[in-house]
């Protein structure tokens, strides 16, 4: 795999939204991105397998079963993939699969992360008739790299696959579509992974697990402040909560703080001050209904072409062509 040098978050753009997260008032927050450091990345990755969180043996499945459908809605042109927030990328194997038996792939991974760029490089590397390129860079910036270096004639298969739509408030989520329909061509493909509602204890249980693997990875953003901007948090002073807001229909993870506290951050040229039982919020994942990432995908200059929902973990892939 060759990995294109591009600029990564910088430590004084990670400093500054640190400050900006930790001194607003109301309620603190910290930017979800961060979360996937090599730490995070690699506890992510062991979340996805656990029992209580099905979401990506859903995604997966799904992929399996229709691999064959979604690479036949683009066909006959030359199809080029990429996909935002690649992960591994052990899911893509089976549309890549389903590509390579018909001509040679270009594959474009997006990622903040180089670690998930690496694994992805590993999982994918060896595949016969794939190359690959990695673009470490926000999902807009190199999506549109990939669209500018298509050549004619050639269709763009997008994939933004998990339920990483559910990070963005709905509004934020569809104004992104919108900008992802941008950067396309009419008859480009946009494959969108959404989480479905599911009853609440099941729900919850994904996002606080009993071996407490979700709440490592959600407090290793406080180790890694305290690693890259000299940070002093006490992190066995917080502990993680999963939360479900019944208005926005979201799930959120937040760090509470055990103790009043003030924490020093010299690379983010800040303090900040912690009451006992306060919170950080780090992460937000919206739940749908079915219908409603299609009419999301329509108001955003997209037709449905198909939708498939997994049952046993609810859970929908939604095939969507830019008109």
């Amino acid at each position: 795999m060759q990995t294109e040098t591009v600029a990564r978050f910088s430590l004084a753009d990670f400093g500054t939204e640190v400050r900006s997260g930790l001194t607003q008032p109301g309620q603190k927050e910290l930017p979800s991105k961060y979360l996937y450091d090599e730490v995070g990345s690699a506890l992510f990755e062991v979340i996805t397998a656990l029992p209580e969180y099905g979401l990506c043996r859903a995604d997966e499945r799904l992929l399996r079963r229709h691999a064959e459908e979604i690479v036949k809605a683009l066909l006959p042109a030359p199809i080029v993939v990429a996909e935002l927030g690649s992960g591994s990328g052990k899911k893509t194997r089976w549309i890549l699969q389903a590509l390579a038996r018909r001509q040679r792939t270009r594959y474009y991974p997006i990622e903040i992360s180089p670690t998930a760029l690496a694994q992805c490089a590993k999982e994918l590397g060896q595949m016969d008739w794939v190359s690959i390129v990695g673009f470490e860079r926000p999902y807009l910036d190199g999506l549109l790299s990939v669209a500018d270096s298509r050549r004619h004639g050639e269709r763009l298969l997008v994939l933004f696959l998990g339920s990483t739509i559910g990070n963005f408030d709905r509004p934020a989520g569809e104004q992104f579509l919108v900008e992802v329909r941008r950067r396309l061509q009419p008859g480009d493909g946009l494959l969108l992974g959404a989480e479905l509602e599911k009853p609440l204890p099941q729900l919850l249980s994904a996002y606080d697990d009993p071996l407490g693997v979700t709440a490592a990875f959600d407090l290793n953003l406080l180790a890694r402040i305290n690693r890259e901007l000299g940070g002093e948090f006490d992190v066995a002073a917080f502990r993680h909560l999963a939360r479900w807001d019944d208005t926005e229909r979201r799930v959120e993870m937040h760090l509470q703080s055990l103790a009043r506290q003030d924490v020093a951050i010299p690379g983010a040229a800040c303090v900040a001050h912690l009451e006992e039982g306060e919170t950080i919020w780090t992460e937000s994942s919206h739940k749908y209904q079915a219908a409603e990432v299609t009419q999301m995908g329509q108001r955003s200059g997209f037709r449905t072409e198909a939708q498939w929902v997994d049952q046993e973990w609810p859970f929908a892939q939604t095939l969507l062509i830019a008109e």
